[in-house]
C-alpha cells in the first residue's frame, strides 16, 4: 500500500499513475479547504474520483482519502503503508524569503516525520517537497529512519528533461538516450554529458558543443520554463518520476535512478560529501536504497559538482537551526 501525503497536483498525478498501472492500493492525505460556504474535503473527493476511474477501466485498486490537520491529527491510516510519498509543502509567495520558506516547510516535515515514525516505521519514504535535498535531510534526521529508507525525488525529473531536449534535438527516440543528471535539485545541477550515450554512441560525438551547452542550461531552468508558461509548477513529469521510484521499490527491480540520498562513508568520500543529502545514482529495491553507485565525472563536471554540493551544504546548514 502506498500513502501519499499531499493531494495537490503532483500527489494526485502520482496516485493516478499508480492506479492506472494497478501497482498498489493508495491512500491520500491532505488538509481541508475553507470557503465562504463552509469547509470542503477535496482529498476525499479526489480519492472517490480516482476510485471511479478505476471502476471505469475495470482496475481492482482501492483508493481512499483522509482529511488531516496541520497539527498532525488524522494520520492513523498510515498504518500498514509499504511506501510513503511526501509532496506536502508551502509554495514560495511574494515577499517570502528563502529562509522563511525553508522554515515553514521544515515545520511541516516535523509533523510528518513524527506521524510516519509512529504509524509506519518500517516504510520507505520518498520526499518530493522542495527544497528536496534539504527536506530529505530534515526528514531523515527528524524521523530517525535508516538512511537507506529515505529518498528524495529530483534527479529522475531533471534527467527526463535533459533526455527529452536531447531527443528533440537529435531526432531520436528518447529510449535510446542514456544519461543522468546529478547534484542538487536547482540551477547548479550537473548533467553528466561525458558519460551520456545515444544508442550506445558517445553523446559528444553527435552534437555540437554549443548546442549541448544550450540544452544543459535549458535543463537547469526546466522547472522555471514551465512556471513561466502556465503560472504553476509542473506536475505530469514530476508525478511520472515519483511513479518510477515507487514501481522500482515495490517491485524490487534494482533499477538505477539518480536520487537525493544521505552520503557518508566511502560513497561520501568519493563524492566529497559527508553528512547531508544530494543527488547521485542509486539502485532502488524493496528495502529502499540497495546501493549507492559512483558516477564517473570528467574534470569540468567534477568542478560543477563541487559548486552544486556547496550550494546544498549551505542550505542544509541554514536548515539545521529549524530542526531542534
Amino acid at each position: 500500500m502506498v500513502s501519499i501525503i499531499g493531494a495537490g497536483n503532483v500527489g494526485e498525478h502520482t496516485a493516478s499513475l499508480i492506479v492506472l498501472r494497478e501497482l498498489a492500493n493508495v491512500r491520500l492525505f491532505d488538509l481541508p479547504r475553507k470557503t465562504q460556504e463552509g469547509v470542503l474535503e477535496p482529498v476525499k473527493g479526489k480519492a472517490l474520483d480516482l476510485q471511479q476511474m478505476a471502476g471505469a477501466l475495470n482496475l481492482d485498486v482501492k483508493v481512499e482519502g483522509y482529511t488531516v490537520s496541520p497539527e498532525g491529527e488524522g494520520y492513523e491510516a498510515l498504518e500498514g503503508s509499504d511506501l510513503v510519498v511526501i509532496t506536502a509543502g508551502f509554495p514560495r509567495r511574494p515577499g517570502m524569503s528563502r529562509e522563511d520558506l525553508l522554515e515553514k516547510n521544515i515545520q511541516i516535515i516535523k509533523v510528518l516525520a513524527k506521524r510516519v515514525s509512529q504509524f509506519c516505521p518500517e516504510s520507505v519514504v520518498i520526499v518530493v517537497s522542495n527544497p528536496v535535498d534539504v527536506l530529505t535531510y530534515a526528514f531523515l534526521k527528524l524521523s530517525g529512519f535508516d538512511r537507506r529508507k529515505v529518498i528524495g525525488m529530483a534527479g529522475i525529473l531533471d534527467s527526463a528533461r535533459f533526455k527529452t531536449f536531447l531527443a528533440q534535438k537529435l531526432r531520436v527516440s528518447v529510449s535510446n538516450i542514456n544519461s543522468y543528471v546529478i547534484g542538487g535539485h536547482g540551477d547548479e545541477m550537473v548533467p553528466l554529458t561525458s558519460s551520456s550515450r545515444v544508442g550506445g554512441l558517445p553523446l559528444k560525438e553527435l552534437i555540437d558543443e554549443g548546442e549541448l551547452r544550450g540544452i544543459v542550461e535549458r535543463t537547469r531552468k526546466g522547472g522555471g520554463e514551465i512556471v513561466s508558461l502556465m503560472g504553476t509548477s509542473a506536475y505530469h513529469a514530476p508525478g511520472a518520476s515519483v511513479y518510477k521510484m515507487v514501481e522500482a521499490i515495490l517491485k524490487d527491480k534494482g533499477a538505477i535512478y539518480p536520487c537525493s540520498v544521505y552520503l557518508e562513508g566511502q560513497e561520501g568520500e568519493y563524492y566529497g560529501v559527508k553528512g547531508f543529502c544530494v543527488g547521485v545514482p542509486v539502485k532502488l529495491g524493496r528495502e529502499g536504497i540497495l546501493e549507492v553507485l559512483r558516477a564517473p565525472m570528467d574534470e569540468e563536471e567534477r568542478e560543477m559538482w563541487k559548486k552544486s554540493v556547496e550550494s546544498v551544504r549551505r542550505s542544509v546548514e541554514l536548515a539545521k537551526k529549524f530542526l531542534s
